[in-house]
Protein backbone atom coordinates (compact mmCIF):
# COMPACT_ATOMS: atom_id res chain seq x y z
CA UNK A 1 0.00 0.00 0.00
CA UNK A 2 2.82 2.36 0.82
CA UNK A 3 4.39 1.90 -2.63
CA UNK A 4 1.03 2.40 -4.35
CA UNK A 5 0.35 5.56 -2.33
CA UNK A 6 3.82 6.82 -3.17
CA UNK A 7 3.35 6.11 -6.89
CA UNK A 8 0.03 7.96 -6.82
CA UNK A 9 1.58 10.80 -4.82
CA UNK A 10 -0.86 10.38 -1.97
CA UNK A 11 -0.98 8.69 1.42
CA UNK A 12 -2.17 5.31 2.64
CA UNK A 13 -4.81 7.17 4.71
CA UNK A 14 -6.14 8.82 1.54
CA UNK A 15 -6.23 5.52 -0.35
CA UNK A 16 -8.10 3.72 2.43
CA UNK A 17 -10.56 6.53 3.14
CA UNK A 18 -9.03 7.44 6.49
CA UNK A 19 -9.30 11.17 5.79
CA UNK A 20 -12.87 11.18 4.48
CA UNK A 21 -14.31 12.87 7.58
CA UNK A 22 -11.70 15.62 7.80
CA UNK A 23 -12.78 19.18 6.95
CA UNK A 24 -11.62 20.51 3.55
CA UNK A 25 -8.11 21.87 3.36
CA UNK A 26 -6.41 19.94 6.14
CA UNK A 27 -4.80 17.36 3.87
CA UNK A 28 -1.15 17.47 3.00
CA UNK A 29 0.20 19.27 -0.04
CA UNK A 30 1.01 17.25 -3.14
CA UNK A 31 4.58 16.62 -4.20
CA UNK A 32 6.04 19.62 -6.00
CA UNK A 33 2.96 21.90 -6.02
CA UNK A 34 3.11 25.13 -7.98
CA UNK A 35 0.90 28.21 -7.67
CA UNK A 36 0.10 29.56 -11.15
CA UNK A 37 -1.67 32.81 -12.04
CA UNK A 38 -4.64 32.40 -14.38
CA UNK A 39 -5.43 34.57 -17.39
CA UNK A 40 -8.71 36.44 -17.85
CA UNK A 41 -10.17 33.92 -20.28
CA UNK A 42 -9.57 30.97 -17.95
CA UNK A 43 -10.93 32.93 -14.97
CA UNK A 44 -14.22 33.57 -16.79
CA UNK A 45 -14.38 29.98 -17.97
CA UNK A 46 -13.99 28.74 -14.39
CA UNK A 47 -16.53 31.26 -13.09
CA UNK A 48 -19.02 29.82 -15.56
CA UNK A 49 -18.59 26.26 -14.23
CA UNK A 50 -19.98 26.94 -10.76
CA UNK A 51 -23.23 28.22 -9.33
CA UNK A 52 -22.29 29.09 -5.76
CA UNK A 53 -19.78 31.76 -4.82
CA UNK A 54 -19.13 34.18 -1.99
CA UNK A 55 -19.71 37.90 -1.92
CA UNK A 56 -17.83 40.14 0.51
CA UNK A 57 -19.75 42.99 2.10
CA UNK A 58 -18.40 45.56 4.50
CA UNK A 59 -20.75 47.57 6.66
CA UNK A 60 -20.60 49.37 10.01
CA UNK A 61 -19.89 46.08 11.77
CA UNK A 62 -16.98 45.18 9.49
CA UNK A 63 -16.52 42.74 6.63
CA UNK A 64 -18.74 39.70 6.16
CA UNK A 65 -18.82 36.92 3.57
CA UNK A 66 -22.07 35.45 2.23
CA UNK A 67 -22.56 32.42 -0.02
CA UNK A 68 -24.84 33.16 -2.99
CA UNK A 69 -26.10 31.37 -6.08
CA UNK A 70 -24.88 33.26 -9.12
CA UNK A 71 -24.56 33.38 -12.90
CA UNK A 72 -22.12 35.10 -15.22
CA UNK A 73 -23.62 37.17 -17.98
CA UNK A 74 -22.32 39.93 -20.20
CA UNK A 75 -18.96 40.13 -18.42
CA UNK A 76 -20.62 40.51 -15.02
CA UNK A 77 -21.44 38.34 -12.05
CA UNK A 78 -25.12 38.42 -11.02
CA UNK A 79 -26.83 37.01 -7.94
CA UNK A 80 -30.25 37.11 -6.32
CA UNK A 81 -30.86 38.18 -2.78
CA UNK A 82 -33.49 39.74 -0.54
CA UNK A 83 -33.67 43.49 0.04
CA UNK A 84 -32.12 44.38 3.39
CA UNK A 85 -30.07 41.17 3.56
CA UNK A 86 -26.30 41.02 3.94
CA UNK A 87 -25.59 40.35 0.25
CA UNK A 88 -27.93 43.22 -0.72
CA UNK A 89 -25.70 45.63 1.21
CA UNK A 90 -23.05 45.24 -1.50
CA UNK A 91 -25.13 47.42 -3.85
CA UNK A 92 -23.55 50.81 -4.41
CA UNK A 93 -20.14 49.73 -3.14
CA UNK A 94 -16.98 48.13 -4.39
CA UNK A 95 -17.11 44.49 -3.43
CA UNK A 96 -15.28 41.22 -3.91
CA UNK A 97 -16.77 38.00 -5.24
CA UNK A 98 -14.91 34.70 -5.00
CA UNK A 99 -15.35 31.19 -6.36
CA UNK A 100 -13.04 28.26 -5.82
CA UNK A 101 -12.70 24.53 -6.24
CA UNK A 102 -10.58 22.20 -4.12
CA UNK A 103 -9.65 18.67 -5.18
CA UNK A 104 -8.65 17.09 -1.87
CA UNK A 105 -7.69 13.76 -3.41
CA UNK A 106 -5.00 15.28 -5.61
CA UNK A 107 -4.15 18.36 -3.51
CA UNK A 108 -5.08 20.67 -6.37
CA UNK A 109 -7.46 23.54 -6.75
CA UNK A 110 -8.17 26.99 -8.08
CA UNK A 111 -9.64 30.30 -6.96
CA UNK A 112 -11.03 33.23 -8.94
CA UNK A 113 -11.57 36.69 -7.44
CA UNK A 114 -13.74 39.39 -9.02
CA UNK A 115 -13.48 42.90 -7.60
CA UNK A 116 -15.78 45.66 -8.77
CA UNK A 117 -18.77 47.87 -8.28
CA UNK A 118 -21.97 46.14 -7.15
CA UNK A 119 -25.28 47.57 -8.34
CA UNK A 120 -28.90 46.65 -7.82
CA UNK A 121 -30.62 45.78 -11.10
CA UNK A 122 -33.92 47.64 -11.36
CA UNK A 123 -34.64 48.03 -15.09
CA UNK A 124 -37.49 45.59 -15.94
CA UNK A 125 -35.81 44.34 -19.14
CA UNK A 126 -32.52 43.67 -17.35
CA UNK A 127 -34.31 41.88 -14.52
CA UNK A 128 -36.20 39.74 -17.04
CA UNK A 129 -32.97 38.76 -18.81
CA UNK A 130 -31.49 37.67 -15.49
CA UNK A 131 -34.69 35.80 -14.55
CA UNK A 132 -34.37 33.81 -17.78
CA UNK A 133 -31.41 32.01 -16.21
CA UNK A 134 -34.12 30.34 -14.10
CA UNK A 135 -32.98 27.30 -12.12
CA UNK A 136 -29.32 28.27 -12.43
CA UNK A 137 -29.91 31.06 -9.94
CA UNK A 138 -32.51 29.50 -7.66
CA UNK A 139 -31.27 30.05 -4.12
CA UNK A 140 -30.38 26.89 -2.24
CA UNK A 141 -31.59 28.54 0.97
CA UNK A 142 -35.08 28.92 -0.49
CA UNK A 143 -37.36 31.84 0.22
CA UNK A 144 -38.04 34.96 -1.78
CA UNK A 145 -34.95 36.42 -3.37
CA UNK A 146 -36.29 38.92 -5.87
CA UNK A 147 -33.49 41.51 -5.81
CA UNK A 148 -30.72 41.15 -8.39
CA UNK A 149 -27.21 42.49 -7.84
CA UNK A 150 -24.54 42.62 -10.53
CA UNK A 151 -20.83 43.03 -9.96
CA UNK A 152 -19.08 44.83 -12.80
CA UNK A 153 -15.43 43.84 -12.55
CA UNK A 154 -12.59 46.29 -12.38
CA UNK A 155 -10.27 43.35 -11.69
CA UNK A 156 -10.52 39.60 -12.29
CA UNK A 157 -7.69 37.43 -11.01
CA UNK A 158 -7.21 33.76 -10.41
CA UNK A 159 -4.73 31.21 -9.21
CA UNK A 160 -4.42 27.47 -9.58
CA UNK A 161 -2.42 24.92 -7.61
CA UNK A 162 -0.95 22.48 -10.10
CA UNK A 163 1.28 19.46 -9.66
CA UNK A 164 3.85 19.00 -12.41
CA UNK A 165 5.15 15.60 -13.42
CA UNK A 166 8.28 14.60 -11.60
Amino acid sequence: MVRLANALETTVDELTGGTVDLPPGVGRAAYHPELVDLGQEECWKLLGTHGVGRVVVSDGRGPAVFPVNYVTTGGKVAYRTSPGSGPANAAGHETAFEVDHIDEAFSRGWSVLVVGEARAVTAPGAVQRLEEHGPATSPWAGGQRNMWITVTPSRVTGRRIVVRDR
